[in-house]
């Protein structure tokens, strides 16, 4: 017996607001790997991501009364993920990974290049770059990024996420691109 259509997001919300622990269950399986990735871009860390992702989810199941609905879910759970990633910063954090080579461990969210290991590991070192260069950016030039060119997500939902006007995102992205350009370039060695 084939199951039947899934629920949607509007519908589990409700369902979870009325009492229906599953149905939250359901929400937070449903989107928690994309929060995660988002949070993990924003923080660089894995733990500090695992960390303020569970708290995100927290933080949502307890607030779940005063969504009302006026946005997608998942634009209000990426809106409470990047305001716990800033209060997690502020509060220090953990401390960073550190191998005995006195670099901070990367962690590869994205699946990497499966044809050869010499692709893997250049999919991989690019990875860590683009990574290297998002921590180097203000907090809101890196919310912006993650969001439009990482998570692929519309203009209105980014300027919902970041309770900002749509024109404002169009322009914090357009100097976030630049700035992330440069700074790639800068430790990459790689013309513009």
């Amino acid at each position: 017996m084939a199951p039947g259509p899934q629920p949607s997001d509007r519908d589990l919300v409700f369902r979870a607001q009325s009492g229906d622990a599953d149905a939250f269950s359901i929400l937070v399986t449903r989107h928690q790997d994309r929060i995660f990735n988002a949070v993990f871009r924003f923080c660089g860390n894995h733990e500090d991501a695992c960390d303020v992702t569970q708290r995100a989810f927290i933080n949502a199941h307890r607030k779940l009364a005063e969504f009302k609905g006026d946005s997608a879910f998942s634009t209000w759970m990426y809106r409470i993920a990047f305001n716990q990633s800033v209060s997690f910063r502020r509060e220090g954090g953990r401390q960073r990974a550190v191998s005995i080579h006195g670099k901070e461990e990367d962690y590869v969210v994205e699946p990497a290049v499966e044809h050869n290991p010499t692709e893997r590991m250049e999919a991989q070192e690019h990875q860590k770059q683009v990574q290297r260069g998002l921590l180097m950016l203000e907090e809101q030039d890196r919310r912006i990024i993650i969001l439009k060119d990482l998570e692929d997500r519309s203009y209105d939902d980014i300027a919902s996420i970041l309770d900002i006007p749509k024109g404002t995102v169009r322009s914090r992205l357009h100097r976030a691109r630049l700035e992330l350009r440069d700074k790639l370039k800068s430790f990459m060695g790689t013309p513009a």
